[in-house]
């Protein structure tokens, strides 16, 4: 068993499974130049020095031993891909890795919105490749792509080889991703440019350049006739068009037991009923259950003696009743009363935010539904949505209030920061007070937020054009307060 996961960057948790990666493109692309490995970190993180954006999916093990990885380019001005590398690791072979990766590449294809995915593949023919051996490896490969209806471009010179003599020079292989418009010729002569230049400028003449490009005469663009099962690919279902995955969607199913009946508050369960109706008319989304999560994951970002607090004082009040803080120690925070929700003013930013038996257990299950559409992201699907009440981003480190009890969306972003780079964009009338203070110092999540101006609404305290970030967070935080 194995999972595919995505890299973005080297981050520490990611940098053991680049290292094998690296190791991998070694062993399997000898005559692979050892700069070209070691730029893999820099590819991935710095996409306009590269003019790609770089995607590394990688199948790893139970032990994150990785078995196979798939490296592929992004165009978003063409809107093509690329795959660089597909390739299991040496003894590796079989067991499915490689239909499952390239799988997961024509997917991040499509959602991606690519025109096409192309991508180098060594001849079959014998003039070409003479050398036994390396061919049937070669027709093995063009076999694998062939299942996926991804063949040859014909009639071009872009296996021309650089140099007299040289064997084995690559063809063009283009994948349609199952889409009904053809490959125009235009369009494919800008990107076999790109291709050439970027991948190759140092080692291709301009002449050399012109030559190939200007070959590609066919409009539209042909492709090489199935070779090897060509009545099985014509049926196939691999070559068919690519869904793109669905939304993870999970929603707090304990959001209802949050309802206060009391006049003025403001969150009312059918807002989530009335969202699922309209979300399940679109046939986007798939309903998946939230997994439960160890406190640990929210102690990552909220003091563990309000965590503690919060648990023991909602145990605490009446079934049926709510607490109200309604006394705010500014002078001496040392001295509290025995009786734990009235201490609900050392903790709460506000008068109207109560504690109940319910507001806990909504709280661990906002954050249960956000923590499961991080883990879906991890796992493959390109997006997730968390349907959840009680909300979450007034809720500070150490603090309650608007409502909020646990910042469930700054649970998942410190979650997913472990694997990558992370922004936070809040778009809301009311600033996210609890977002901005858990990473203001912090420079691996990025805080955005656009909001009413905090002078006319809630918090009033928070979300000014001033507010950066401080320490190692400065300049990783960006409010837009509307007027």
């Amino acid at each position: 068993m194995f999972r595919i996961r995505k890299i973005h960057d080297d981050t520490n948790v990611n940098k053991a499974s680049l290292a094998q990666v690296q190791a991998i493109l070694r062993t399997q692309f000898q005559a692979l130049d050892e700069a070209d490995i070691a730029k893999l970190p820099q590819q991935l993180k710095s996409p306009h020095k590269h003019r790609f954006r770089a995607i590394l999916f990688v199948a790893e093990d139970a032990r994150a031993q990785v078995l196979g990885l798939a490296l592929l380019l992004h165009d978003p001005e063409l809107h093509f891909c690329y795959l660089d590398f597909l390739s299991a690791a040496r003894g590796g072979t079989g067991g499915g890795t490689g239909g499952a990766l390239y799988q997961r590449v024509r997917e991040e294809s499509r959602s991606l919105e690519a025109k096409g995915l192309f991508f180098e593949c060594l001849p079959d023919e014998p003039e070409l490749s003479p050398d036994d051996k390396i061919r049937a490896q070669n027709i093995a490969r063009l076999k694998f792509y062939e299942h996926y209806d991804a063949r040859p471009i014909a009639n071009t010179a872009y296996e021309t080889p650089l140099r007299k003599g040289v064997t084995d020079p690559p063809y063009l292989v283009f994948d349609g991703l199952g889409g009904e418009p053809p490959l125009r010729r235009v369009y494919a002569r800008s990107v076999v440019r790109a291709i050439l230049e970027r991948k190759y400028g140092k080692v291709c003449s301009p002449e050399y350049i012109d030559n190939v490009v200007n070959s590609f005469r066919d409009d539209p663009v042909q492709l090489r006739a199935p070779r090897y099962e060509p009545k099985a690919t014509a049926g196939t279902s691999l070559g068919a068009p690519v869904r793109a995955r669905p939304i993870a969607l999970i929603v707090n199913d304990k959001h209802s037991i949050h309802h206060v009946r009391e006049r003025g508050y403001v969150q009312a369960p059918v807002r989530i009923d009335s969202i699922i109706k309209e979300i399940d008319a679109t046939s986007l989304f798939e309903h998946l259950p939230a997994r439960h999560f160890a406190l640990d994951y929210i102690k990552a970002v909220h003091d563990k003696d309000y965590v503690d607090y919060l648990k023991n004082a909602c145990a605490r009040v009446p079934e049926g009743k709510s607490v109200y803080p309604y006394v705010f120690p500014l002078r001496n925070h040392a001295r509290v009363p025995e009786d734990l929700p009235l201490r609900a003013g050392y903790y709460c930013i506000d008068t109207f935010t109560p504690l109940n038996q319910n507001a806990y257990k909504a709280a661990i299950g906002a954050v249960d539904c956000a923590l499961t559409g991080a883990e879906c992201l991890l796992q493959g699907y390109t997006l997730a949505y968390a349907l959840v009440r009680p909300p979450g981003h007034h809720a500070e480190r150490d603090s309650f209030g608007g409502f909020c009890y646990f910042n469930s969306s700054a649970v998942a972003a410190h979650q997913l920061s472990h694997y990558g780079r992370v922004a936070v964009l809040d778009v809301d009338y009311h600033h996210g007070n609890g977002t901005q203070d858990i990473f203001y110092d912090r420079a691996d999540v990025l805080t955005v937020s656009v909001h009413g101006h905090p002078r006319l609404s809630y918090p009033y305290f928070s979300g000014f054009e001033d507010e950066k970030g401080e320490g190692a967070g400065r300049g990783f935080n960006l409010n837009i307060p509307l007027p």
